[in-house]
C-alpha cells in the first residue's frame, strides 16, 4: 500500500451494475428522478445537454465522461427544448437493450453509454467524500480510449465481459479522480493530494499505515511547522491528521477482517496497533461493533 488513489479504488471494489447504450434523434428530453447511487455517462457520438439539479446545464460531446457520485435528478436533452419524458432510473437499470429518445427511425444524432456503479467494498462513502457532485472530464485521450473499450465490452457481451467491465470501471474512476482539479474537489484526499507539500505527507502515511505517526513527523515530511501543517491539513483534507490516519486504519482493518480471514491480533498489527485490546476498543468506537463480531457478520 502506498499510492492513495489506488488504495481508494481497491477499498471500493467497484464494478458496473449496468451499462446501456442511449441514443437520441431530433428534439427530445428525458427526465430522470433521483437515483442516489453513483452513475456515469460516456458520450460515444454526437452531443447533447445535461442539466443536473442544482447545477448549470453542460454540453456533452463525443469523448466526454461524466460521473455523478450521488446521482440527483437530472435532465438529458437535445439542444432544442422538448417536453421531457419522465423515467425511473431503477427501471432503466433493469433494461438490457438500447434506449432510444426522440425520433425512433434513422441514424441517431447522439449515442452515449449510461450506467451505474456498484461497490462490493465496505467503504462506498469514500467516493462521495472525494469528488464534486458533478465530474465532467473533457479532452482526455486516456479517458477516450477507456470510453471506447467500455462501449465495445458492453455491446459485445463476449466471454469475460463482466471481468473486463469491472477492471475498466476501476480505471475510469482513477482517471476521473486524477482529472478532478484540487480546486474543484471538496475537502478530502484529492484536495490534499493537489497540495504539493501535503501530498508528500499523505503518500508516506499511506505507504506506512502501520507506523506510529505523529503530527510532528508528518509536518517534517511536508517541510512545514507543526502548527502550519496541522492547520493546512485540516483545512484541505477536512479532518485533523490523526483523525484521518484513524479513519484509514479502520477502513483497511474492515477489509482485512472481511476478506482475508485474519486473526484480530494480526489485523491490529498490520494497521499499527501494538495491543490487540487497544485496537479492539478503537475499532468498536469507530465502527460500532467489536472486530471479532464484524468479521463474523461479513
Amino acid at each position: 500500500m502506498g499510492d492513495p488513489l489506488s488504495e481508494v479504488v481497491r477499498l471500493l471494489h467497484p464494478r458496473a451494475a449496468f451499462a446501456n447504450v442511449v441514443s437520441g434523434k431530433g428534439n427530445w428530453a428525458v427526465r430522470y428522478s433521483e437515483y442516489g447511487l453513483p452513475s456515469f455517462c460516456i458520450m460515444l457520438d454526437g452531443s447533447c445537454l445535461l442539466a443536473v439539479d442544482g447545477h448549470e446545464a453542460i454540453t456533452l460531446s463525443a469523448g466526454d465522461f461524466v460521473l455523478l457520485p450521488t446521482t440527483p435528478a437530472f435532465t438529458l436533452s437535445s439542444f432544442v427544448p422538448a417536453p421531457p419524458v419522465y423515467l425511473d432510473p431503477n427501471k432503466a437499470a433493469s433494461l438490457h437493450s438500447e434506449l432510444r429518445y426522440g425520433e425512433q427511425e434513422g441514424a441517431p444524432d447522439m449515442r452515449s453509454l449510461g450506467g451505474s456503479f456498484l461497490f462490493d467494498g465496505s467503504e462506498p462513502g469514500l467516493l462521495v467524500s472525494l469528488l464534486p457532485k458533478v465530474v465532467h472530464v473533457q479532452g482526455s485521450a486516456r479517458l477516450s480510449q477507456l470510453v471506447q473499450m467500455v462501449g465495445e465490452e458492453s455491446a459485445g457481451q463476449q466471454p469475460g465481459s463482466e471481468f473486463m467491465l469491472s477492471r475498466l470501471v476501476e480505471l475510469l474512476l482513477v482517471e476521473a479522480m486524477r482529472s478532478t482539479t484540487a480546486g474543484s474537489a471538496p475537502a478530502g484526499l484529492l484536495r490534499g493530494l493537489g497540495d504539493e507539500r501535503l501530498a508528500r505527507a499523505l503518500k508516506q502515511l499511506h505507504a506506512r499505515i502501520d507506523h506510529a505517526w505523529t503530527v510532528e513527523q508528518l509536518a517534517k515530511i511536508a517541510a512545514l511547522s507543526r502548527s502550519a501543517f496541522f492547520e493546512r491539513f485540516t483545512r484541505m483534507v477536512g479532518v485533523a491528521p490523526m483523525e484521518y490516519l484513524l479513519a484509514w486504519r479502520m477502513a483497511i482493518a474492515k477489509e482485512l477482517l472481511r476478506d482475508n480471514g485474519l486473526a484480530v491480533s494480526e489485523v491490529a498489527e498490520r494497521v499499527g496497533y501494538g495491543s490487540t485490546s487497544t485496537f479492539s476498543v478503537a475499532f468498536s468506537r469507530h465502527v460500532g461493533q467489536p472486530p471479532s463480531q464484524y468479521a463474523r457478520s461479513k
